[in-house]
């Protein structure tokens, strides 16, 4: 005969954790797809990558040798600074940053989940062009993600593109 407290206690087992799991599905924020968060620094990808046509991987310098892209430091952002728009109010917080040496507490617009084994190395060897996940950054003012980059969306990329620049998805993923 089944225990009929061993039932309740396994019903409610599953119903607090579908509801803490719909709970924490729904507050992660890398599942809001269109997450602009403001940034210590008003930064202008329309101004540097837009107007001023400074490749993405000047500023993010690991995006072709690693897992993360990497944001660029106080010093990458002084080394034009230095000399360029010194009056400006966001260049003067940039140099305040600068002679405290400390770093800028950039908030993340693309946060992947932990056990996400995605490489940026990857992709740009492969020589895919960073619009096609995040968006025009370069007509940006404020950058905001434009794509879920849940796991669907992600396949369904590699879905439409089996072969890449003449290679096909083994010449990467082996």
């Amino acid at each position: 005969m089944l225990n009929i407290k061993a039932i309740i206690y396994v019903a409610a087992g599953v119903v607090v954790f579908g509801a803490a799991f719909g709970i924490g599905y729904a507050l992660n924020t890398y599942y809001s797809p269109d997450l602009d968060p403001v940034q210590p620094i008003n930064f202008s990808h329309k101004i540097h990558a837009g107007d001023n046509k400074i490749p993405c991987i000047y500023c993010h310098i690991y995006a072709d040798r690693s897992r993360v892209s990497g944001v660029p430091n106080v010093q990458r952002c002084m080394g034009c600074h230095k000399i360029i728009k010194t009056d400006s109010p966001e260049i003067i917080k940039l140099t305040g940053y600068w002679e405290r040496k400390e770093p800028i507490a950039w908030v993340k617009v693309h946060n992947l989940p932990d056990h996400v084994g995605f490489t940026h190395k990857r992709h740009i060897k492969a020589g895919l062009d960073c619009k096609l996940c995040h968006g025009d950054v370069a007509s940006m003012s404020r950058v905001k993600r434009v794509s879920s980059l849940q796991m669907g969306w992600c396949l369904n990329c590699h879905e439409k593109r089996e072969v890449v620049n003449g290679k096909d998805c083994w010449t990467c993923h082996q």
